[in-house]
């Protein structure tokens, strides 16, 4: 099983390095995330998707549409494909800590 090591921790994630476990996640768990993802330091904007994507979660239980992720941070889809290269799903929602998104390839 990979691992991410975060925190002097050694968190488990799946083969495309989501977490396996939501409650693992802090924010320098996000940031080891997010340089595996490209992104060199997150600001503002990257923790007002991130935050916004992780209480969407812990209150639904699911991943919000992109639709209504864009509508509700403000942020156009172009926005956020420039703040998290890989995209909503495969950037954002693993740098949230969230499971992958179902349909994300």
């Amino acid at each position: 099983m990979p691992v991410l090591n975060a925190n002097g921790m050694k968190i488990e994630i799946n083969d495309d390095g989501f977490l396996l476990d939501y409650a693992c996640w802090d924010e320098e768990v996000a940031r080891v995330i997010s340089v595996g993802e490209g992104i060199k330091m997150l600001n503002e904007e990257h923790w007002k998707i991130i935050y916004y994507l992780r209480n969407y979660y812990k209150r639904y239980q699911l991943i919000p549409m992109i639709s209504k992720l864009c509508n509700e941070t403000g942020c156009s889809l172009k926005r956020i494909y420039e703040l998290f290269p890989s995209g909503p799903a495969g950037g954002a929602c693993k740098t949230a800590g969230l499971p992958k998104p179902v349909g994300c390839v």
